[in-house]
């Protein structure tokens, strides 16, 4: 009865590691419990740290990122259906080794070097799991755990010095002192001086860190035309999307935005599309940046394009996307996995890829004024931070994403994607908006703060946001990702560490045997 009683609590431990990691989708939009995300882990490393064996760690880190996953990205079933579970399962291995450095670092009753290393270690393994996955191909940096911190004003500063992943290391290395506090009663004043060095942190960074300096303002018109579905959405949309527009004359707007996908026919080859776009550009006095899906009229393929109108036509101006979302716009090795669009809403046939970034330059409004360079991004391109900072250094003031998260209008995807606009924000020091067909719109200044309320996902409407223009350099822009190497050499340094036995508690010296003596010897009888 041994065998089927190990097996059973196996699975039962399984499970509750799987809980244990859904936990954290708590902090992220909808329910956005932003402080639940700094107690979060503590239930996952505690139990991970009783395993008692690595290989048992192991499988409660795998278990702990399936569960992670799926809460997370649970608002996918509409599209991914019954495959989203060996989806989850696949990404949820990239916790498998975390379980083996937590459980080293944690588990038992660790000395105060081993407990020391964990504050940094720990951290530094999470991160390096959000990169590994952030890559395009694995689904991209959605649900990195410092995005869900988007209102937090210190979180903010500390994104424009260290991006996004700046602020994933302050939460896990929160988390990791708790358990220190709760689970290792000899060291919890190592666990208090690691939350009074993370609180060191975020205090410096709100205090420290200067927002960035306002020069000049913009205003931008966003339109969110609403869900319009039947055989005649998508005109019905492009008539209510022109209407909108037309409600903006007159109230001096640089720039007008519609979300992605609004046109279903290129410009470039119906020259009375082109009119009708280029006549709402004369009725509202300013350029319209219009999303365009649809099959090219001057090369093969379907792109989703960023296309500038002007009051005389097409300018010229266009950006292709580059970040496919896997599935949704491309099905990787169609050859082989292309059966899946018979049992979800796949791609049917597979987006082009643009070659390269585009800054597009805005007339200027008056005589000698500055003119507006606007860097876009489409849709799923606004979760990389790579991606705005390339933008941010090649010019660009205002940040312009286009999106449409219409598939999964009443789940938690709508609001996790407009929040992420704000970490883009605060990491570049540029305002940024973030326009869709069916909501939420929404637009944040330079410092990540929300400007005016969001357009929900029920409403029909066009509104002008004024935002501050900043030319700010922060130190995100200028330095990059340097939490990623600084977590990549200090899991490093560890594990070179632990390899060397230097993290090895020494045991008791021997005690030296007691000699033996024959019975009636000299020994025996000189006592």
């Amino acid at each position: 009865m041994r065998g089927p009683f190990v097996s059973r609590h196996g699975a039962a431990r399984s499970l509750l590691a799987a809980g244990c990691g859904a936990l954290p989708a708590l902090a992220f939009p909808a329910p956005g419990l932003w402080w639940w995300a700094y107690l979060a882990l503590v239930p996952w490393l505690l139990l991970i740290r009783s395993a008692p064996g690595a290989r048992r760690a192991g499988l409660d880190g795998w278990s702990g990122g399936l569960g992670f996953m799926l809460a997370l990205h649970h608002w996918l079933l509409p599209s991914l259906h019954v495959f989203l579970l060996p989806v989850a399962a696949l990404l949820g291995l990239l916790w498998l080794p975390w379980g083996w450095l937590v459980r080293a670092l944690l588990g038992g009753s660790p000395s105060p070097l081993r407990a020391a290393a964990a504050l940094f270690a720990v951290p530094s393994g999470w991160l390096l799991i959000e990169m590994a996955r952030s890559w395009e191909g694995l689904g991209g940096p959605w649900g990195l755990l410092g995005a869900s911190q988007w209102q937090v004003p210190a979180a903010l500063r500390l994104a424009s010095v260290g991006g996004v992943w700046l602020v994933s290391l302050l939460v896990v290395a929160v988390n990791t002192a708790v358990v220190l506090l709760v689970a290792a009663p000899g060291l919890r004043l190592l666990g208090v001086a690691g939350l009074a060095a993370c609180a060191l942190a975020a205090g410096t960074a709100a205090w420290g860190v200067p927002v960035p300096r306002e020069n000049g303002t913009v205003r931008v018109g966003l339109v969110q035309p609403g869900v319009f579905d039947g055989p005649d959405g998508p005109e019905l949309r492009l008539a209510r999307a022109e209407s909108l527009t037309r409600s903006l004359a007159g109230q001096r707007v640089d720039l007008v935005v519609w979300g992605e996908s609004g046109v279903g026919a290129d410009p470039t080859g119906d020259p009375v599309l082109t009119a009708r776009l280029a006549a709402l550009s004369r009725a509202v006095g300013a350029p319209l940046l219009v999303n365009v899906d649809a099959r090219g009229a001057d090369r093969p393929g379907i792109y989703k394009s960023a296309v500038l109108v002007g009051p005389k036509g097409l300018t010229g101006d266009r950006y292709d996307k580059m970040r496919l979302v896997p599935f949704g716009e491309y099905i990787p090795a169609r050859p082989l996995l292309g059966w899946v669009t018979s049992a979800g809403r796949a791609a049917a046939e597979d987006r082009r890829r643009g070659s390269e970034p585009v800054v597009m330059t805005l007339p200027a409004r008056e005589a000698g004024a500055s003119p507006l360079r606007v860097g876009p991004l489409v849709c799923f391109e606004s979760a990389f931070p790579d991606m705005s900072r390339r933008l941010a250094r090649d010019g660009a003031g205002l940040l312009v994403v286009q999106s449409s998260t219409s598939t999964f209008q009443d789940s938690w995807a709508p609001a996790q994607h407009a929040s992420l606009a704000a970490l883009r924000a605060a990491e570049t020091g540029r305002p940024v908006v973030h326009a869709t067909l069916t909501g939420i719109s929404a637009a944040y200044g330079p410092d990540g703060r929300l400007v005016g309320p969001v357009l929900g996902t029920h409403a029909s409407a066009a509104v002008v946001r004024e935002l501050p223009l900043s030319r700010t350099t922060t130190a995100y822009v200028r330095w990059g990702d340097w939490p990623l190497y600084g977590a990549l050499a200090v899991v490093g340094v560890v594990c070179a560490a632990e390899g060397a036995g230097a993290f090895r508690t020494p045991g008791p010296v021997p005690r030296g045997r007691r000699a033996r003596t024959v019975r009636g010897s000299g020994a025996r009888r000189g006592r």
